[in-house]
């Protein structure tokens, strides 16, 4: 009976390590899945990441084109305003230089009016002083004139016809 007994306990064990198994392997394969799942998920992230990643760069690629044609534009745009802006100055340097010849023309017109002022001013003074002296001749001829009028009034003893 030994034997007897030893076989189910046995049988037992042997059903016990299969059950053990089996949910060993169960477990593993939960496990597995669970494994496969994040496996799956982590790939499926990082083909999401990579195409984001080459969009990046084809993002960056373009602004870096974008950039080279700007700094192009930038330079080319600096040369043109160099060269606009040293044209203008020989402009400005042209006009200053031919305002200042204009202003000494203008300086030498103003000393010569101011000279022909003061000489027709002198001229003017001088015919005034002359108009004067005639002024004073005059009146005195005229003050002798009617002298001898009143004294030849008194001779003839009348008023003439001709006093004023």
């Amino acid at each position: 009976m030994k034997k007897l007994v030893k076989k189910p306990a046995k049988k037992d064990e042997v059903a016990e390590l299969k059950r053990e198994m089996a949910r060993l392997k169960r477990g593993s394969n939960m496990k597995i899945k669970g494994f496969e799942s994040q496996v799956k998920s982590q790939t499926e992230e990082i083909e999401r990441k990579g195409k984001e990643i080459e969009r990046l760069k084809a993002d960056l690629q373009r602004k870096d084109q974008v950039v080279e044609e700007n700094k192009k534009d930038l330079s080319r745009l600096k040369k043109e305003n160099s060269s606009k802006i040293k044209e203008l100055e020989s402009k400005v340097k042209e006009i200053t230089e031919e305002l200042g010849k204009k202003e000494e023309n203008l300086q030498t017109l103003k000393k010569l009016l101011e000279q022909r002022e003061a000489d027709l001013n002198q001229q003017l003074a001088s015919k005034d002083k002359e108009m004067e002296s005639y002024k004073k001749g005059t009146e005195e001829r005229i003050f002798q004139l009617e002298a001898k009028i009143k004294e030849l009034e008194g001779k003839i003893g009348g008023p003439s016809a001709t006093s004023i």
